[in-house]
């Protein structure tokens, strides 16, 4: 069995080949839509961690339960398209979202009617892991101070990236320019790696990152990586200072990804669904690709991830009437 994409072969992939298998080696669990393939929708441009996290996932069902699983990605609105669609489809087991935070504790309060609830239109499957950000910028900024320096001396002019209004690139941005007196403008994407082009060609400045899209760029001198936004240096990047060394006490990013279906997948599918994630992410090969992009593991299970959303949901309310961002 091959593993497929209707996107094709990811940009970052080069690395990240799944594995031909000859045959099924696993068992499709009772109610399974039998020979169908099996979206997991990625709500993102193609190019971000999203991708990491769905290729784990998909190598990992394949392994498990056998069949198709297609990486599907619907973009847009920071998210709410995938997330939408996924809410409004059959609780048949043929179509997964592979989200995050934005969708189920940004989104809410960027648009007035996000076309769905994330408490309420999705089976919760599993948390999965938490994203390593970076703030980085084009090379010709050397520092964080030279980028706040001439941010203050230029209002508006300094431009950022993000994947949408209330995503977690925007309330991360907008944050950090109140806390150092600054003021940018803001330029949306549909996700990091179109955001990420413009850095690259000198047209937008800099954005808050996952780790992901932007490491080979940093490694290669094409970005620079101004700061991280975590309690500790990464690992993978121990050289990039954290926000709060830059002065910014408690700047910190809740960023995570997830594993959702339309409400009402059947109990028996849910189930099969939780543990396949346990079972993916804890293969050998699912902790090297987390460790190399920046994937921090999360406790799994459904409990788990109602607990975040809930949480989130009331942190990211108060934060985003902070930010002066109303709903769409």
């Amino acid at each position: 069995m091959t593993i497929l994409s209707r996107r094709g072969a990811l940009g970052l992939a080069a690395g990240l080949s799944a594995p031909a298998l000859a045959r099924a080696q696993g068992k499709e669990p009772d109610g399974w839509p039998q020979g169908r393939s099996v979206s997991l929708v990625v709500p993102f441009t193609p190019g971000g961690g999203t991708d990491v996290v769905a290729r784990i996932l998909q190598e990992g069902f394949a392994e498990s339960f056998g069949g198709n699983f297609v990486m599907e990605h619907k973009p847009g609105a920071s998210t709410t398209v995938g997330a939408r669609y996924v809410a409004r489809a059959k609780p048949d087991g043929t179509t997964l979202l592979v989200g995050s935070n934005s969708a189920f504790a940004m989104a809410p309060f960027a648009y007035r009617n996000p076309g769905y609830d994330p408490l309420a239109d999705f089976t919760h499957i599993s948390l999965l892991y938490a994203s390593a950000y970076l703030l980085v910028a084009h090379p010709r900024w050397g520092s964080f101070a030279q980028v706040i320096e001439a941010a203050k001396r230029a209002p508006g002019t300094l431009s950022y990236g993000t994947w949408g209004v209330g995503s977690t690139a925007h309330v991360l941005m907008l944050d950090m320019n109140e806390r150092t007196g600054t003021e940018m403008l803001h330029v949306p994407f549909g996700g990091p790696a179109p955001a990420l082009t413009e850095i690259l060609a000198g047209r937008v400045d800099l954005m808050f990152t996952t780790f992901a899209p932007a490491r080979a760029h940093v490694l290669e001198g094409r970005l620079r990586a101004l700061g991280a936004p975590h309690e500790q240096r990464l690992a993978a990047m121990p050289a990039v200072p954290t926000m709060i060394e830059h002065g910014l006490p408690e700047f910190l990013v809740s960023a995570w990804w997830c594993l959702a279906a339309p409400a009402g997948l059947p109990a028996p599918l849910a189930t099969a669904l939780d543990q396949g994630a346990r079972d993916a992410v804890a293969r050998p090969a699912a902790r090297r690709l987390a460790e190399e992009f920046g994937l921090l593991p999360l406790p799994l299970g459904p409990e788990s991830m109602r607990a975040r959303t809930r949480r989130d949901l009331a942190l990211n309310e108060g934060l985003m009437r902070k930010a002066g961002i109303t709903p769409e």
